[in-house]
Order: structure tokens, then C-alpha cells, then sequence
């Protein structure tokens, strides 16, 4: 039996909220930038994802404007951060383990809110793709980094986009449940994981082109080959 977004326990976003929101406070930290821009980008990509989805709904101002328990997760990951971040920053995995946590909770909690409000299935895995992979790229453009989106040596968007997949079929199922969701929470977060620590890489755009190697040389042959998308 399948449970409707809105009788779900809200915890569950916000849980999610709180997993993005410290990726974007250690970000904030590793790069020496005050408290208050802490909390902003924490807050950044902590809601961003959720503010588009529910703008694309448009189902009444953003459950980010129109609940305040939606306030307090960035709150609480940018005090934690600041007063832990001396005694874990040998801990360089944590922002992935924690951005992977929101990605795993953020692109179920877009696709049920889609499927909830009369989106089909196709649409509302999309939409929940855009709402986990949203708030990091909003994190990553405004703290002038690559985003993980866009980097060609790591696999962001496809764990996002096979738990929505499963999420729509689930639902599509009637199979959508508590235990159901654990699992395919799990299974995102391990993708993402996995693909971090083993450098799992998709294909680049175009058939043929080769990655370029650290010190900028192409990894085909010395230049008489194809060259890679950068030239």
C-alpha cells in the first residue's frame, strides 16, 4: 500500500535537509568563509532543491517559506559545524557521505511529491532528479567550485536518477512503503559512495574523446588522436 507524500512523516525531507546542509557548511569551512556565509550556504543547498521542486509544482509558496521547521536544519549544521569541524576535518569523505545522505533522501521525497500532486511517472522521477542534483549545484556555483554535476571523473546525477526511477516504480506498483524507501535510499547512497571512492566514470558527449590526465596531456595518443572536449 502506497502512502501519500503529505502523510509521510516531514521528517524525512527534513532529514535530508540537514544531510545537504552540512555538505555546504564543511564546504563553507574548508574554503575559510565566515559563520554567516556558512549558514547561508548550508541553507542554499539544504533548500534549493526543495524550492524548485515546489515552484515547479506550484502548489502555494515552497514548503521552505511556508513551514518553519524547514529553518532550523541549516541552523543546526552550521552550529555543528562550527563547533566540530577542528575534531573531523582529517575526515575528508564527509561532505560526500553527507551530500550522498541528501542526494539518497532528496530525489524520493521530489518524485513522491510530484507523483502526489498528479505528475506521471516519467515527469516526476525527472523532477525528483532536479530536486536531489538541484541544491548542489546551487552549493558548488556559489562557492566557485566545479559541480559535481559537471565532473567527469565522478558519477553524480546517475544514482539520483535510478532512485527516482525506482521510487516512480514503486509507487506505480502500489509497492511504496517505509521499508521500500529505506531500500532505495540505501542504494543511492551506496552508488554515489562507490562511485566516489572507485572513480566510476560515466561516458563523455561524444564517442572518441578522451579525458584529459591531471597535467593536462590527452590519455589517447601523443596528439595525433582525438582530442578531448577542452580543445
Amino acid at each position: 500500500m502506497t502512502f501519500a507524500f503529505d502523510t509521510a512523516p516531514v521528517w524525512l525531507d527534513l532529514v535530508g535537509v540537514f544531510f545537504f546542509a552540512v555538505s555546504g557548511s564543511l564546504l563553507a569551512a574548508r574554503k575559510n568563509i565566515d559563520i554567516v556565509g556558512s549558514l547561508l550556504l548550508a541553507s542554499l543547498v539544504g533548500l534549493g532543491g526543495g524550492i524548485i521542486r515546489d515552484l515547479i509544482l506550484a502548489g502555494g509558496p515552497p514548503a521552505a517559506f511556508s513551514n518553519p521547521a524547514y529553518l532550523f536544519p541549516p541552523v543546526v549544521a552550521t552550529v555543528l559545524v562550527y563547533s566540530l569541524y577542528t575534531s573531523v576535518e582529517r575526515f575528508t569523505s564527509l561532505l560526500t557521505l553527507f551530500d550522498a545522505g541528501g542526494l539518497a533522501l532528496f530525489c524520493m521525497t521530489g518524485t513522491v511529491k510530484a507523483l502526489a500532486a498528479g505528475m506521471n511517472p516519467v515527469a516526476a522521477a525527472l523532477l525528483g532528479v532536479m530536486t536531489a542534483v538541484g541544491g548542489g549545484l546551487l552549493r558548488d556555483v556559489t562557492a566557485n567550485e566545479v559541480p559535481e554535476l559537471f565532473n567527469p571523473r565522478d558519477i553524480y546525477a546517475l544514482p539520483a536518477f535510478l532512485g527516482a526511477a525506482l521510487t516512480a516504480a514503486l509507487w506505480v506498483a502500489g509497492a511504496f512503503n517505509v521499508l521500500t524507501a529505506a531500500a532505495v535510499a540505501a542504494v543511492v547512497f551506496t552508488f554515489r559512495v562507490l562511485a566516489w571512492r572507485r572513480s566510476w566514470q560515466a561516458p563523455l558527449a561524444v564517442h572518441g574523446w578522451h579525458r584529459r590526465e591531471e597535467g593536462g596531456a590527452g590519455s589517447g595518443d601523443g596528439g595525433g588522436g582525438n582530442e578531448g572536449p577542452g580543445d
